[in-house]
Parts: structure tokens; sequence; C-alpha cells
């Protein structure tokens, strides 16, 4: 098998370059962790912020009003799928919590919390949408609405366990950054994209080269902070291990839970496989660059990103497999 061949069947159960450019940039910050801790006004933490406002200059670039117009009639879709991310995400990983009362909530706890109050992918989330045959203009409608609900829901979620594992947190001054940093890029995006949104749809490629860049930056600065901290003392294979096989579990918990809801409520196959594949994912963009906000110089930013990252992996196999089966199935069963 050749090179291209061995890239497409990567690509075909969700694997791809950006994967392994994420696991090396996290070898390079804990080879050479000193270029990213240096502070300056073009130290590379400085650059990924700037990046961060354009990376969602960008995504209002390509975010069409009329679009988002069209789909506001489907509501309970909208409701089960929006109610799924910010509501039975959170509450699951609550219940699990509980279940380890005794132990000492730390950074492992956090980041795994952190990742259950994050708002959908985007592209991901669409891709396996249209591979299973679901709803699409609904998949892109509960995406760029989902994203917009992040800004505001995630920090709120956070103001309300940080204080009580892991000290204060300013919620309401958080929101004010992530606007900045985020809704008003959108905003003046989504303003422009009558003027520049075909242009920005034309170079989608490039563009998403460009948040995977940001998102890179992010990822390799917030590592050598705690690999210069020495926060991953301690850790062992076997927790990586563990991590994944939670997360694979949550997974497809929530799969289950979000198809019995939609099964109940009546919808017919094409929402249904919509419902379980946006109300399911969980965005790496946004949780990699709403984390450089809310956990700004903090050295256990890497430890918090780790179970975003395993999920954003395991997640694109496992919605790949399973988008391939509804694929096959299309027309013989519901």
């Amino acid at each position: 098998m050749n090179v291209p061949q061995a890239g497409r069947q990567l690509a075909r159960v969700g694997l791809d370059g950006f994967l392994l450019a994420l696991a090396g940039v996290i070898g390079l910050a804990y080879g050479w962790p000193s270029a990213g801790i240096r502070q300056g006004p073009l130290s590379l933490e400085a650059v990924a912020g700037h990046g961060v406002s354009l990376v969602f200059f960008f995504y209002g670039l390509r975010l069409s009003p009329a679009k988002l117009r069209e789909g506001l009639h489907n509501w309970r879709l909208h409701a089960v799928v929006q109610a799924a991310t910010f509501v039975a995400f959170p509450l699951v990983v609550l219940t699990g919590r509980m279940l380890f009362a005794g132990e000492e909530p730390g950074w492992w706890w956090l980041g795994v919390f952190y990742l259950a109050v994050l708002p959908s992918t985007v592209s991901s989330s669409v891709v396996r949408v249209s591979i299973a045959g679901g709803n699409l203009p609904a998949a892109f409608f509960n995406a760029g609405v989902s994203s917009l609900l992040g800004v505001l829901i995630t920090p709120l979620w956070m103001s309300w366990l940080i204080p009580t594992d892991l000290g204060g947190f300013d919620a309401w001054g958080v929101v004010g950054q992530l606007t900045r940093q985020v809704v008003a890029p959108v905003a003046v995006g989504i303003l422009l994209h009558p003027r520049l949104g075909a242009l920005a749809e034309h170079h989608r490629r490039r563009i998403r080269f460009f948040d995977q860049s940001v998102i890179l930056l992010i990822v390799y600065t917030s590592f050598c902070q705690s690999f210069a901290r020495d926060v991953f003392r301690g850790f062992r294979v076997s927790d990586l291990l563990l991590l994944g096989t939670s997360l694979l579990g949550l997974f497809f918990l929530m799969f289950g839970l979000i198809h019995l809801v939609s099964r109940r409520l009546g919808f017919n196959r094409e929402d249904r496989i919509t419902a379980l594949f946006c109300g399911s994912k969980k965005s790496l963009v946004h949780g990699t660059v709403m984390a450089k906000v809310l956990f700004a110089g903090t050295a256990a930013t890497g430890l918090v990103l780790l179970p975003l990252m395993v999920y954003h992996a395991l997640q694109l196999v496992a919605a790949s497999a399973v988008a391939g089966v509804m694929a096959r199935r299309a027309g013989v069963a519901t």
C-alpha cells in the first residue's frame, strides 16, 4: 500500500495528519519547553492569543445568517442537540464524579468536566452527518448555534465548579475576555459575510490549515508550561489507558441516551442521525482557545487539555465507524 492510499485509509476511520501533529507538538514541548514559556510581545503565547481572534473571525466569515434562519423551524431537534451538549453531558460527568466522592478532586477531574461543558464541533459533526445520510442543514445550524452558545455557557459552568474545587474564578471577567477575543471577531465576520463569505469558502482549506496551526501552537505552549513546572509528575501509561477507556464509554453512553430520546420523540432517520452526531461531539477548536482564557497563567493547562485531546481522537474514530455502518444500512433499516 502506497502513502496516499494509507492516508485515505486512515482518514476513513477518522485518523489524519493533524492527530499526529498534536502528538508531535506534545513531544516537542517535552523536549524543548523553553520556547513555549518565553514571555514578550512576540512570544509564541502572544502570537497564539492573536491567532484565536483570527480563527473566530474566519469562522464568522463562513457562517451564513440565511442558513441559520432556514434551520429555525426544526426546534425540537435543535433542543435535543443543545440540551445533550450543555446539560446532559455535564450532568452525566457530575454523576460519574459522585462515584468517586472519597477522592480529592484535581486537574484530571477538571479536564474531564471542562470537556463535558464544551460546545459541539462543527466540521467533524457535519462530515459524519453527511456520510450517514442525516439532515445536513440542521447539522450546520446546530454546530453554528452550539459554538455561539458555548462562549457564554462554558465559562458559566466552569465558574460554578472551579471555586468549589480549585480556587477563585471571575466568570464575568472571563466572559468579557471571550467576548473580545471570540464573540466580537465572530460578529465582525458575520457582518462581512455578504462581501467576503464566498471568498472565505473558496479558501476554506487554507483557513482550516490556519485554524489547526493555531490549535497546535496553543497546545504546544500549554504543555510547555506543564512540563516546565513538572505537572505530569507521577503520570503513568495506565492512567492514560484508563482515561481513554472512560472517555470512550462516555461517548457511547451519550450516543445511546441521544438515540433513546430521539426515538421517543419520533424523529425520522435523518433527524436522529443529526442529533446523534451533533450532540455527542466536542470541539477541540473551542476547547483549546477557551482554555487559553479560562486557565490563563495556569501551569496545569496541558493537563486540563489532555482529556479533550484524547476524546477528540476517540470521537473521530468511533463516529467514523458508526457513520460508515449507518451509511451501509441506509434504506434497509431505520
